[in-house]
């Protein structure tokens, strides 16, 4: 497929925000993955649009991420056009002492957190940890610590793959444990609205230095991986049957379950795609074969010739 930049630039989107045949590897936290046929930093809401109303009229596959923190690419890389939502912007609204906050899609949760802890803002210090944009983890309704974005979210605006803008209120927004409507329906977030309190500085400093130490302790941030690659069953911890199985360090490849958390699987330098597809189809039989469970994926596996393992 060629895509004349020119093109692109006539419709509002910067040569210097696209690239042609990178490396997703730069742009996921498991440090994993092809080629991108076109990758393109998304800054305005304008420059989404456009980029929408082009790809329908050229018939060109799209693919959205945010800060590449739960996906898995195939080693075969993504064909078409990748969108990667930059789309910025922290407003608030004093309405007593509640606060209205109005976040773009792409902000990061950690940076959004520093913010609200300058602000003496509470509400974020649970989440402050989890290493995506804002956008991201509404999609997947992420959670930390007993709190879940839809704890906190009031609204939140976004595009269908047409060009359409939508908004949804919280009590539209079907959100279950990691999933929203945004797993079930075709959508691009662009804004999200937040209700926070006000908070003692000190207090809210503590908290996030104590989640960042047990983030620290417990997790194996210390390699590339994608965040935690299960979900918990619905009667069992899946880091626990694993654990229990003698997974631990199970490797094949540079791909292994953390020894420090089974529940995730970590990049040990230069895992492929195929190599932690590999270990999940272990992980998976293994634990049908002792447990008699089911698991499922919590990361998204994109790109070409992705297989269906949910």
């Amino acid at each position: 497929m060629q895509i004349e930049i020119e093109k692109l630039e006539d419709i509002g989107i910067p040569k210097k925000q696209i690239w042609i045949n990178e490396p997703m590897k730069k742009h996921t936290t498991f440090q994993i993955g092809g080629l991108a046929e076109y990758f393109i930093k998304i800054k305005t809401v304008e420059q989404l649009k456009s980029i929408l109303c082009y790809t329908n009229e050229n018939k060109i596959p799209v693919t959205v991420i945010g800060n590449g923190s739960n996906i898995l690419v195939s080693d075969e890389g993504i064909e078409g056009i990748t969108l990667q939502i930059q789309i910025e912007g922290i407003e608030l609204q004093n309405q007593g002492n509640k606060i209205e906050v109005k976040v773009g899609a792409g902000v990061k949760l950690g940076m959004l957190a520093q913010k609200m802890l300058q602000q003496e803002i509470t509400g974020l210090e649970e989440l402050s940890g989890i290493p995506g944009t804002i956008g991201g983890a509404v999609v997947m309704n992420a959670g930390a610590h007993g709190k879940e974005m839809k704890d906190i979210v009031t609204y939140v605006k976004c595009i269908d793959y047409q060009g359409n803008e939508k908004k949804f209120l919280l009590e539209q927004l079907e959100f279950e444990y990691r999933t929203s409507i945004f797993k079930k329906e075709e959508y691009i977030i662009t804004e999200i609205g937040l209700q926070l309190i006000r908070g003692q500085k000190e207090e809210i400093k503590q908290k996030m230095e104590e989640y960042a130490k047990y983030r620290k302790e417990k997790q194996p941030i210390e390699y590339p991986s994608a965040g935690s690659t299960f979900k918990r069953g619905t009667d069992f911890i899946t880091a626990k049957l694993i654990d229990e199985a003698g997974l631990k360090g199970y490797c094949i490849g540079d791909a292994e379950v953390s020894t420090k958390h089974s529940g995730f699987i970590i990049n040990k330098g230069n895992a492929t795609a195929k190599d932690v597809l590999q270990l999940v189809d272990e992980i998976r039989k293994i634990i049908k074969q002792k447990f008699n469970k089911n698991i499922e994926l919590e990361i998204e596996i994109i790109g070409k010739h992705e297989k269906e393992r949910n």
